[in-house]
């Protein structure tokens, strides 16, 4: 697959196979292309070159309906002019489920109330956009996210509002769920410790897809992100990066 705008190429080549049930991590440098991938796979942007395929249909003909009754996507930014309340957000996950005249019935209320309790937002529930940190709303998106009940969640930096405790929290949610997963991320700890594979993007190309291990090398931080690296093993077993500096 290949997606370009004003005369630029920013995705080239990329060919990606996600299974049924599997969380991908998606890393690279600022400017390599995953938020434009993640844009692609979401139906968002059209590919240039290749196709999107759900399953064994290709989403080109697909309705926007159609698309979020099969996949939720989660912006980078936690930004939004509502002033709605937490839950009326998180609610709007249940829209496409819903015809043009129906309103949030008991199944939507308790979908919604599940999706409040898995982000730790229930005691949050009324109070409005405006009064929410940048870390609130963002678990707000995530939770209208998954009031979608999707197949596949696609996710851009959802971390990088949260503290670390709802870092741990999220990503443990998002790799205990039986939904696929595919979710960019800059922390590469996270990414090791709680993805079942990596594809590290740079400069719009696919370079390396595989286990932590596989993918996160000393050679090829040098090489991807110019940096001085040692890679080992933290105390629970995990891939750690000791960073010494720029290349």
């Amino acid at each position: 697959m290949a997606w370009a705008a004003g005369g630029r190429t920013i995705i080239t080549g990329v060919d990606l196979d996600v299974a049924p049930g599997e969380t991908v991590g998606l890393i690279g440098p600022n400017g390599s292309g995953k938020s434009s991938l993640l844009r692609c796979l979401a139906g968002l942007r059209a590919p240039s070159a290749g196709t999107v395929r759900h399953g064994d249909e290709d989403i080109a003909g697909w309705s926007a309906r159609r698309i979020a009754r099969r996949l939720a996507f989660v912006e980078q930014t936690a930004d939004s002019d509502t002033d709605l309340r937490v839950a009326d957000v998180v609610a709007l996950g249940r829209t496409p489920f819903r015809d043009r005249w129906r309103g949030v019935d008991r199944t939507d209320r308790a979908i919604v109330d599940a999706a409040l309790d898995r982000l730790d937002l229930t005691e949050l529930r009324h109070r409005r956009w405006a009064t929410l940190s940048g870390g609130e709303r963002q678990r707000a998106h995530i939770a209208r996210a998954l009031a979608q009940r999707p197949h596949a969640i696609l996710l851009d930096e959802p971390t990088n509002h949260l503290d670390v405790r709802h870092q741990l929290e999220l990503m443990a949610l998002l790799t205990g769920t039986d939904q696929t997963v595919l979710v960019a991320l800059h922390d590469l700890a996270l990414a090791a410790r709680f993805c079942d594979r990596l594809v590290l993007l740079h400069r719009g190309a696919l370079v390396a897809d595989g286990t932590a291990d596989e993918v996160l090398t000393s050679a090829r931080l040098r090489e991807v992100y110019e940096i001085d690296a040692e890679v080992g093993r933290d105390a629970l077993g995990h891939p750690a990066i000791a960073y010494r500096g720029v290349t």
